[in-house]
């Protein structure tokens, strides 16, 4: 059989920033970024658990910085990307991960007002601030990847195992907001895309340490069980490499066949 060429799923020589780095999916995606040969800017809230990630990287060989980064501080992502040029060279890819969940999942009409403003600071601000500091550098030099976690619930509503109104809103408006972007770059050498994961046991979905949601969430999940965040990684490290290169504006779903259903 002839060889087969995947270089172009290599990442050597790119540089990359992930939010929402310090655990579950962010964490995963850094490392993996990492071992397809990117250098990694790690950013979170949570300073501690960043280290870690930073450290695997390194410890493992790869590049890796770490910067505190509160995403729905515009200011913050701001420097967020200037630290990681400063640090590690021109920005290839953007993957705007970080998020959070309703506190208390609920019907709309006892909805609190503080948590919905909060979930969109962080799931809907934070994920266009990222796009909007990225595409500042990016769009003057012509490439540029800029990834954004949405999720199943903006593309469809999670009510039938639990009401999350903040949630499926903000990212339904990322996914669209990702279409949007990837239609105004799309002649400027930059694609953007958004991963839409389905159920994934992290800090954030620790809703799957209670059995009976669990249940819930494994039973209308057509591969019968809840992912891994390492199972989340290989869509990102193909939307962020130049296999993927005619692909923009897509959603694409790791769902274990929940959208399928």
């Amino acid at each position: 059989m002839p060889a087969r060429d995947l270089s172009g799923f290599d990442l050597s020589g790119k540089t990359a920033i992930v939010t929402g780095a310090a655990s579950g999916i962010g964490a995963a995606t850094s490392i993996a970024l990492s071992a397809a040969g990117a250098d990694v800017c790690c950013a979170d809230v949570d300073v501690d658990r960043l280290k870690e990630t930073v450290d695997a990287i390194n410890e493992a060989g790869g590049r890796a910085v770490a910067t505190r980064c509160d995403v729905s501080d515009e200011s913050d992502v701001a420097e967020l990307v200037a630290f990681s040029e400063r640090s590690l060279g021109p920005l290839d890819i953007m993957i705007n991960n970080a998020g959070t969940v309703d506190t208390a999942p609920g019907p709309v009409h006892q909805a609190d007002t503080a948590d919905w403003r909060r979930l969109v600071s962080v799931n809907l601000d934070g994920v266009f601030f990222g796009c909007r500091e990225a595409l500042k550098v990016m769009f003057p030099r012509g490439r540029g990847r800029i990834i954004n976690t949405a999720s199943v619930w903006g593309l469809v509503g999670s009510s039938t195992v639990a009401p999350m109104s903040a949630y499926n809103a903000t990212k339904g408006a990322v996914v669209n907001l990702t279409r949007e972007l990837a239609l105004q770059y799309a002649k400027h050498g930059i694609t953007v895309n958004a991963l839409c994961p389905g159920p994934v046991h992290t800090r954030l979905g620790g809703v799957y340490d209670v059995p009976e949601i669990k249940e819930l969430f494994v039973a209308q999940t057509p591969m019968g069980r809840v992912a891994s965040p390492e199972e989340m990684v290989g869509g990102y490290l193909y939307l962020a490499s130049d296999a993927a290169s005619f692909i923009t504006g897509t959603a694409l779903s790791v769902d274990g066949g929940w959208t399928a259903a």
